[in-house]
């Protein structure tokens, strides 16, 4: 099994840029998940003893906004190795899914949180652990079609898993294992999942993240295909986002996907290294707008350099507007 090192501390170091424009990265953390709602970018990153988010009203704000810590736990059982943060509002509330531990990577299990009102910030409330008790799992996201959910995780030996739920706290009927392929023997976690005209595209990592080749893959949903028939989905015959060397960018991959502020354009956010060498450490969260190719499906640049100056997404405001919110607390 992959050990996955989390980076922990504060916003990132700012970066100057152009106006108009931001640096990477957006914060020292891996394993990203990012929305924009309500004239906000609410980031979250995975932090190891504690669940955060970071707000800011421009993506330029990310790297310098302080954290809101919205849960920690004093369950010993699943109180540490907290990563792959991700949250969705449904009818109101905010569902934030997570894996966590008692500090063993073999102790790993899936856990959802509800907020009690639709501010992403929380309050929070634990409300479930989600599937197989005694059964290792990580990476948890949820998968909507129309009015039918699924999660989606990596479970044992580092594989694919989809399983039905009833409703957002509740796993209603046993794992499927989707075959995937990937570019090496190890490792099929992350899932990520975008949707367009109805297709559902799953985006997935491979590879040891510790090494640099860690990369993503894709599966394909068509409109209307049973999600829990490992046939329906059609593999990707390649990577979509791998190393660039010349850029100076390694490992990238666990990511998330978000809109523009105004909704015209489509985004990644990703974690990536500045190192080849074989470390846990020194991933960082970076974002860059992506297109769709001709068949519809996705399309990545390689990723982009730590020097690069990247557009604001559309509709964003720029790093000089302030926010709402009092991001300098600490709230648990």
């Amino acid at each position: 099994m992959v050990e996955q090192a989390a980076a922990v501390g504060g916003a990132g170091q700012a970066t100057a840029a152009p106006g108009g424009t931001f640096r990477n990265p957006l914060n020292p953390g891996p394993d990203p998940f990012l929305v924009f709602h309500e004239g906000n970018y609410y980031l979250s990153t995975s932090q190891g003893d504690a669940l955060k988010i970071w707000k800011a009203p421009s993506l330029a704000g990310l790297a310098t906004a302080e954290p809101v810590t919205v849960w920690q736990d004093a369950d010993a059982s699943r109180n540490q190795e907290m990563w792959a943060p991700s949250f969705h509002l449904i009818d109101g509330h905010w569902y934030f899914y997570y894996t966590a531990s008692d500090g063993n990577d073999e102790n790993h299990r899936l856990y959802v949180l509800k907020s009690a009102g639709a501010d992403p910030l929380g309050p929070y409330e634990f409300a479930a652990q989600l599937g197989a008790p005694d059964t290792w799992a990580i990476d948890p996201e949820l998968l909507r079609l129309g009015d039918r959910l699924y999660l989606l995780w990596s479970g044992p030996s580092n594989e694919l898993q989809i399983a039905p739920m009833s409703d957002p706290v509740t796993v209603s009927g046993p794992a499927v294992h989707l075959p995937s392929a990937g570019g090496c023997e190890d490792v099929r976690e992350a899932p990520a999942v975008t949707q367009r005209n109805g297709i559902t595209y799953l985006v997935y990592s491979t590879c040891d993240t510790g090494t640099p080749d860690y990369q993503l893959w894709m599966h394909t949903l068509p409109a209307g295909a049973d999600p829990l028939m490992p046939e329906s989905w059609i593999q990707h015959p390649a990577a979509l986002l791998t190393r660039n060397d010349e850029a100076g960018v390694f490992g990238p991959g666990s990511n998330g996907f978000f809109t523009s502020p105004d909704r015209t354009e489509d985004w990644i956010v990703y974690h990536g290294k500045d190192t080849a060498e074989y470390t846990y450490d020194r991933r960082t969260t970076r974002a860059q707008k992506f297109t769709w190719n001709p068949d519809g499906t996705p399309h990545f640049d390689a990723p982009a350099s730590l020097d690069a100056d990247i557009a604001l997404p559309s509709g964003d405001p720029g790093s000089g507007t302030r926010s709402s919110a009092v991001t300098a607390r600490e709230r648990v």
